[in-house]
Protein backbone atom coordinates (compact mmCIF):
# COMPACT_ATOMS: atom_id res chain seq x y z
CA UNK A 1 0.00 0.00 0.00
CA UNK A 2 1.34 3.41 -0.89
CA UNK A 3 1.14 5.00 2.39
CA UNK A 4 1.82 8.35 0.91
CA UNK A 5 -1.24 8.52 -0.29
CA UNK A 6 -3.01 7.80 2.70
CA UNK A 7 -0.88 9.97 5.11
CA UNK A 8 -1.73 13.19 2.44
CA UNK A 9 -5.46 12.23 2.27
CA UNK A 10 -5.91 11.90 6.07
CA UNK A 11 -3.35 15.28 6.85
CA UNK A 12 -5.26 17.25 4.38
CA UNK A 13 -8.80 16.85 6.51
CA UNK A 14 -6.77 16.91 9.66
CA UNK A 15 -5.68 20.49 8.54
CA UNK A 16 -9.08 21.30 7.91
CA UNK A 17 -10.50 20.02 11.04
CA UNK A 18 -7.98 21.54 13.42
CA UNK A 19 -8.04 24.71 11.44
CA UNK A 20 -11.83 25.28 11.71
CA UNK A 21 -11.39 24.60 15.82
CA UNK A 22 -8.33 26.41 16.46
CA UNK A 23 -9.97 29.55 14.40
CA UNK A 24 -13.10 29.33 16.81
CA UNK A 25 -15.25 27.45 14.76
CA UNK A 26 -17.37 23.88 15.27
CA UNK A 27 -16.86 20.51 13.39
CA UNK A 28 -20.51 20.15 13.25
CA UNK A 29 -20.46 23.76 11.87
CA UNK A 30 -19.17 22.39 8.72
CA UNK A 31 -21.90 19.91 7.96
CA UNK A 32 -24.71 20.84 6.45
CA UNK A 33 -26.79 18.36 4.67
CA UNK A 34 -28.43 20.56 1.88
CA UNK A 35 -24.97 21.79 0.82
CA UNK A 36 -23.80 18.27 0.45
CA UNK A 37 -27.12 17.56 -1.67
CA UNK A 38 -26.08 20.40 -3.67
CA UNK A 39 -22.65 20.17 -4.38
CA UNK A 40 -21.58 16.24 -4.28
CA UNK A 41 -24.90 15.26 -5.77
CA UNK A 42 -24.60 17.92 -8.63
CA UNK A 43 -21.60 16.13 -9.33
CA UNK A 44 -22.23 12.71 -9.86
CA UNK A 45 -25.46 13.18 -11.26
CA UNK A 46 -23.37 15.72 -14.06
CA UNK A 47 -20.75 13.01 -14.10
CA UNK A 48 -23.64 10.62 -15.13
CA UNK A 49 -24.70 12.72 -17.81
CA UNK A 50 -21.26 13.08 -19.36
CA UNK A 51 -19.67 9.82 -18.81
CA UNK A 52 -20.96 6.24 -19.89
CA UNK A 53 -22.09 4.16 -16.92
CA UNK A 54 -19.20 1.42 -17.95
CA UNK A 55 -16.93 4.46 -17.73
CA UNK A 56 -17.43 5.68 -13.66
CA UNK A 57 -18.34 1.43 -12.72
CA UNK A 58 -14.72 1.62 -12.49
CA UNK A 59 -13.99 4.42 -11.11
CA UNK A 60 -13.39 2.94 -7.79
CA UNK A 61 -10.72 0.62 -9.01
CA UNK A 62 -8.98 3.57 -10.49
CA UNK A 63 -8.90 5.16 -7.01
CA UNK A 64 -7.72 2.06 -5.65
CA UNK A 65 -4.49 2.43 -7.97
CA UNK A 66 -3.54 5.60 -6.44
CA UNK A 67 -3.35 3.40 -2.75
CA UNK A 68 -1.11 1.07 -4.21
CA UNK A 69 2.52 0.77 -4.70
CA UNK A 70 3.30 0.61 -8.04
CA UNK A 71 7.38 0.23 -8.72
CA UNK A 72 9.18 -0.23 -11.70
CA UNK A 73 11.81 -1.59 -11.15
CA UNK A 74 13.73 -0.22 -14.40
CA UNK A 75 17.27 -1.23 -13.23
CA UNK A 76 16.37 -4.83 -12.78
CA UNK A 77 14.79 -4.47 -16.11
CA UNK A 78 17.38 -3.89 -17.64
CA UNK A 79 19.45 -6.35 -16.23
CA UNK A 80 16.73 -8.87 -17.51
CA UNK A 81 16.97 -7.41 -20.82
CA UNK A 82 20.85 -7.77 -20.94
CA UNK A 83 20.52 -11.25 -19.53
CA UNK A 84 18.66 -12.02 -22.56
CA UNK A 85 21.44 -10.31 -24.59
CA UNK A 86 23.60 -12.30 -23.84
CA UNK A 87 21.32 -15.50 -24.32
CA UNK A 88 20.66 -14.72 -27.74
CA UNK A 89 24.68 -13.61 -28.98
CA UNK A 90 25.86 -17.20 -27.15
CA UNK A 91 23.03 -19.21 -28.48
CA UNK A 92 21.09 -17.47 -30.63
CA UNK A 93 17.82 -15.71 -30.76
CA UNK A 94 15.75 -19.27 -30.65
CA UNK A 95 17.22 -20.03 -27.26
CA UNK A 96 15.02 -17.05 -25.83
CA UNK A 97 11.98 -18.39 -26.39
CA UNK A 98 12.55 -21.05 -23.27
CA UNK A 99 14.48 -18.54 -21.19
CA UNK A 100 11.26 -16.43 -21.59
CA UNK A 101 8.78 -18.44 -20.36
CA UNK A 102 10.35 -17.87 -16.97
CA UNK A 103 10.27 -14.16 -16.74
CA UNK A 104 6.87 -12.14 -15.34
CA UNK A 105 6.33 -9.43 -17.38
CA UNK A 106 3.89 -9.98 -19.90
CA UNK A 107 4.99 -7.10 -22.02
CA UNK A 108 8.52 -8.37 -22.58
CA UNK A 109 7.49 -11.79 -23.37
CA UNK A 110 5.12 -10.88 -26.24
CA UNK A 111 7.70 -8.81 -27.46
CA UNK A 112 10.67 -11.74 -27.10
CA UNK A 113 8.24 -14.25 -28.80
CA UNK A 114 7.57 -12.20 -31.65
CA UNK A 115 11.12 -11.94 -32.32
CA UNK A 116 11.48 -15.50 -31.86
CA UNK A 117 8.93 -16.53 -34.42
CA UNK A 118 11.35 -14.31 -36.82
CA UNK A 119 8.79 -10.87 -36.85
CA UNK A 120 9.91 -8.35 -38.86
CA UNK A 121 11.90 -5.43 -36.42
CA UNK A 122 9.48 -2.79 -38.05
CA UNK A 123 6.31 -4.82 -37.22
CA UNK A 124 7.24 -5.35 -33.80
CA UNK A 125 7.84 -1.71 -32.81
CA UNK A 126 4.26 -1.15 -34.34
CA UNK A 127 3.16 -4.28 -32.75
CA UNK A 128 4.49 -3.09 -29.20
CA UNK A 129 3.76 0.79 -29.28
CA UNK A 130 0.47 0.30 -30.24
CA UNK A 131 0.20 -1.90 -26.66
CA UNK A 132 1.97 1.09 -25.29
CA UNK A 133 -0.32 3.77 -27.27
CA UNK A 134 -3.28 1.85 -26.10
CA UNK A 135 -2.28 1.39 -21.97
CA UNK A 136 -1.80 5.06 -22.23
CA UNK A 137 -5.67 6.00 -23.51
CA UNK A 138 -7.05 4.05 -21.22
CA UNK A 139 -4.46 5.96 -18.40
CA UNK A 140 -6.06 9.14 -20.45
CA UNK A 141 -9.49 7.78 -20.17
CA UNK A 142 -9.37 7.50 -15.98
CA UNK A 143 -7.49 10.47 -15.43
CA UNK A 144 -9.95 12.57 -17.46
CA UNK A 145 -13.11 11.65 -15.55
CA UNK A 146 -11.23 12.64 -12.00
CA UNK A 147 -10.14 15.82 -13.73
CA UNK A 148 -13.39 16.32 -14.70
CA UNK A 149 -14.88 15.91 -11.24
CA UNK A 150 -12.38 18.34 -10.20
CA UNK A 151 -14.01 20.87 -12.44
CA UNK A 152 -17.77 19.85 -11.69
CA UNK A 153 -17.31 20.18 -7.96
CA UNK A 154 -16.63 23.61 -7.17
CA UNK A 155 -19.00 24.92 -10.02
CA UNK A 156 -21.49 23.18 -8.23
CA UNK A 157 -20.23 24.72 -4.70
CA UNK A 158 -20.95 28.03 -6.25
CA UNK A 159 -24.18 27.15 -6.97
CA UNK A 160 -25.00 26.00 -3.65
CA UNK A 161 -23.50 29.26 -2.32
CA UNK A 162 -25.82 31.29 -4.87
CA UNK A 163 -28.67 29.32 -3.70
CA UNK A 164 -28.19 29.70 -0.53
CA UNK A 165 -27.66 33.53 -0.87
CA UNK A 166 -30.92 33.66 -2.48
CA UNK A 167 -32.42 32.30 0.39
CA UNK A 168 -31.00 34.64 3.16
CA UNK A 169 -31.86 37.79 1.05
CA UNK A 170 -35.52 36.49 1.15
CA UNK A 171 -35.41 37.02 4.86
CA UNK A 172 -33.38 40.24 5.52
CA UNK A 173 -36.64 40.86 7.40
CA UNK A 174 -34.81 38.57 10.37
CA UNK A 175 -31.14 39.74 11.15
CA UNK A 176 -30.89 37.04 13.50
CA UNK A 177 -31.13 34.47 10.36
CA UNK A 178 -28.42 36.63 8.06
CA UNK A 179 -24.86 34.60 10.01
CA UNK A 180 -26.72 31.22 9.85
CA UNK A 181 -27.84 31.85 6.34
CA UNK A 182 -24.33 32.89 5.23
CA UNK A 183 -22.43 30.51 6.98
CA UNK A 184 -24.45 27.68 5.17
CA UNK A 185 -24.01 29.46 1.50
CA UNK A 186 -20.33 29.63 1.97
CA UNK A 187 -19.92 25.76 3.30
CA UNK A 188 -21.22 25.16 0.12
CA UNK A 189 -18.31 26.09 -1.70
CA UNK A 190 -15.83 24.21 0.61
CA UNK A 191 -17.27 21.36 -0.29
CA UNK A 192 -16.55 22.06 -3.77
CA UNK A 193 -12.78 23.15 -3.25
CA UNK A 194 -12.51 20.04 -1.08
CA UNK A 195 -14.10 17.83 -3.49
CA UNK A 196 -11.54 19.16 -6.15
CA UNK A 197 -8.20 20.08 -4.03
CA UNK A 198 -8.37 16.59 -1.76
CA UNK A 199 -10.28 14.02 -3.55
CA UNK A 200 -9.91 14.96 -7.33
CA UNK A 201 -6.97 16.62 -8.19
CA UNK A 202 -4.06 15.49 -5.94
CA UNK A 203 -5.09 11.45 -7.07
CA UNK A 204 -5.26 12.87 -10.87
CA UNK A 205 -1.52 14.03 -10.73
CA UNK A 206 -0.79 10.24 -8.72
CA UNK A 207 -1.85 8.65 -11.34
CA UNK A 208 -0.16 10.81 -14.24
CA UNK A 209 2.90 9.93 -11.96
CA UNK A 210 2.65 6.35 -12.35
CA UNK A 211 0.98 6.40 -15.66
CA UNK A 212 4.54 8.11 -16.89
CA UNK A 213 6.98 5.55 -15.02
CA UNK A 214 4.82 2.71 -16.00
CA UNK A 215 5.01 4.03 -20.09
CA UNK A 216 8.86 4.49 -19.89
CA UNK A 217 9.79 1.68 -18.47
CA UNK A 218 7.89 -0.12 -21.57
CA UNK A 219 9.71 1.85 -24.19
CA UNK A 220 12.94 0.89 -22.18
CA UNK A 221 12.03 -2.72 -22.60
CA UNK A 222 11.01 -2.50 -26.24
CA UNK A 223 14.43 -0.50 -27.29
CA UNK A 224 15.95 -3.78 -25.04
CA UNK A 225 13.97 -6.05 -27.37
CA UNK A 226 14.83 -4.78 -30.82
CA UNK A 227 18.76 -4.33 -30.18
CA UNK A 228 18.54 -8.04 -29.06
CA UNK A 229 16.85 -8.71 -32.44
CA UNK A 230 19.40 -6.41 -34.45
CA UNK A 231 22.29 -8.41 -32.71
CA UNK A 232 23.97 -5.38 -30.65
CA UNK A 233 26.89 -5.94 -27.99
CA UNK A 234 25.34 -6.60 -24.65
CA UNK A 235 27.35 -3.64 -23.57
CA UNK A 236 26.14 -1.22 -26.55
CA UNK A 237 22.27 -2.32 -25.10
CA UNK A 238 23.13 -1.59 -21.36
CA UNK A 239 24.95 1.82 -22.37
CA UNK A 240 21.16 2.78 -24.28
CA UNK A 241 18.84 1.94 -22.11
CA UNK A 242 20.41 3.22 -19.14
CA UNK A 243 20.59 6.50 -21.17
CA UNK A 244 17.01 6.61 -20.52
CA UNK A 245 17.63 6.97 -17.22
CA UNK A 246 19.24 9.95 -14.81
CA UNK A 247 23.69 9.69 -14.37
CA UNK A 248 22.64 8.75 -11.09
CA UNK A 249 20.37 5.67 -11.50
CA UNK A 250 23.24 3.98 -13.36
CA UNK A 251 26.17 4.70 -11.28
CA UNK A 252 23.89 3.07 -8.53
CA UNK A 253 23.25 -0.06 -10.24
CA UNK A 254 26.87 -0.29 -10.75
CA UNK A 255 28.73 -0.15 -7.45
CA UNK A 256 25.51 -2.09 -6.28
CA UNK A 257 27.06 -4.93 -8.71
CA UNK A 258 30.17 -4.27 -7.83
CA UNK A 259 29.66 -4.95 -4.20
CA UNK A 260 27.72 -8.29 -5.02
CA UNK A 261 30.63 -9.63 -6.44
CA UNK A 262 33.13 -8.29 -3.97
CA UNK A 263 30.97 -10.60 -1.61
CA UNK A 264 30.66 -13.30 -3.72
Amino acid sequence: MDIFTLIGLIGAFGCILFGTVFGGGTIGGLFDLGSIIITLGGTIFVMMSGFKMSDLAGLGKIYGITFKTHKFDVVSGIKTVIDLANVARKEGLLALEEVVKGIDEPFLQKGVLLIVDGTDAELVRGIMESEIGALEERHKSGIGIIETMATFAPAFGMIGTLVGLINMLQNLNDPSALGPGMAVALVTTLYGSIIANVLCNPFAAKLKGHSAEEIMYKEIMLEGMLSIQAGENPRIIEEKLFSFLPRSVKEDATAAAAAAKTEI
